[in-house]
């Protein structure tokens, strides 16, 4: 039985025209900066996104972990959203090993963050408090994309305040895709971005880091002390270059297959939240561990969750997603 895996867009597999540019790479010492692949990596989405420099990383935590520390000292405090991935998922690690103080606040419905509460978030410059040195937000955040004048908005607002901006950009090109712009229009507004590779663009491993010379130098230094350097990277660099050339555009084929899916569920009877990109949210209530039981033995993989999601990618077609609508329907009459 192929399995439908819908848990993530981590999951995918590297595709045959990756697996082959993996091991054509030419390779040497990352640590000694001297891996030609990755070297190119990234002077390649530098490049592309706009920034001086950028740091070849194993994982999407350890990039946002290495850009928090790279932008605050100890004792700092960054301004970050209650469901974000630098907030909530990643093991307390700014706190633990940066010493940084998360103020997180809520989310609106559509991802961001109310920007007047950010103002009101900002600390006094008094030593009774945690000094406030950056905004972080994420885009897509939960399949939502931060419109572009929101990030203006923002961008302008950390000008204001001397803070700065920084970007999870685990999904940046799935916000891109979305907003039919390049992914520059939204990296522009931010002094430093994360790019995971793993995610919808179906690398098998590895982040990006961009920003200034300076900042990519600390996070440099920061990512050895982490454990972070790798020798010869480039053959995972390779399949991230072939990601950002040949599945980027692609990246629609499963926001279409999301808008399916989530129609399809929507008219069983379903309670679907608005699908932006590749992400449905459903709410499942008190049966879904009894769903993910009957999804797993007909092959379909899902999370239990009271609010289930569900992520298209690469390696889900589109008939695989009607197979995933007879499912659901099936259950309804269990």
């Amino acid at each position: 039985m192929t399995v439908i895996d819908l848990r993530s867009d981590t999951v995918t597999q590297p595709t045959a025209g990756m697996l082959q540019a993996m091991t054509r790479a030419p390779l040497g010492d990352d640590v000694y900066g001297e891996d030609p692949t990755v070297n190119r990596l990234q002077a390649v989405l530098a490049e592309r996104l706009g920034f001086e420099a950028a740091l070849f990383v194993p994982s999407g935590t350890m990039s946002n972990l290495l850009g928090l520390m790279a932008h605050c000292e100890r004792g700092d405090e960054y301004i970050v959203g209650q469901q974000a991935h630098t907030y909530k998922y990643e093991g307390g690690g700014a706190a633990v090993l940066g010493s940084i103080q998360p103020q997180p606040l809520d989310h609106q419905a559509d991802g961001s963050l109310d920007l007047e509460q950010v103002r009101a978030a900002i600390k006094p410059d008094d030593f009774h408090f945690a000094r406030t040195r950056l905004l972080a937000l994420e885009n897509t955040m939960q399949g939502k994309v931060l419109p572009l004048e929101y990030l203006a908005a923002a961008r302008q607002l950390t000008h204001e305040q001397g803070l700065g901006h920084y970007l999870d950009g685990a999904r940046l090109y799935n916000a891109a895709v979305k907003l039919s712009v390049e992914a520059q229009q939204i990296t522009r507004h931010f002094d430093s971005v994360s790019v995971c590779l793993s995610k919808g663009l179906g690398a098998p491993v590895g982040s990006v880091l961009c920003g200034s010379r300076e900042l990519i130098g600390k996070a440099a230094r920061l990512r050895k002390m982490l454990g972070g350097g790798m020798r010869q990277a480039g053959v995972l660099a390779a399949a991230g270059l072939y990601a950002l050339d040949h599945q980027v555009e692609r990246l629609a084929e499963d926001h279409a297959a999301a808008q399916r899916l989530g129609e399809g569920l929507r008219r069983l009877g379903y309670a679907v939240e608005p699908v932006q990109t590749n992400m449905v949210y459903v709410q499942a209530g008190e049966r879904v561990a009894a769903l993910k039981a009957f999804c797993a033995a007909r092959g379909v993989a899902i999370n239990a969750a009271p609010r289930l999601r569900l992520v298209t990618h690469l390696d889900v077609s589109a008939a695989q997603v009607e197979q995933v609508l007879e499912i659901f329907a099936a259950f309804l009459n269990t």
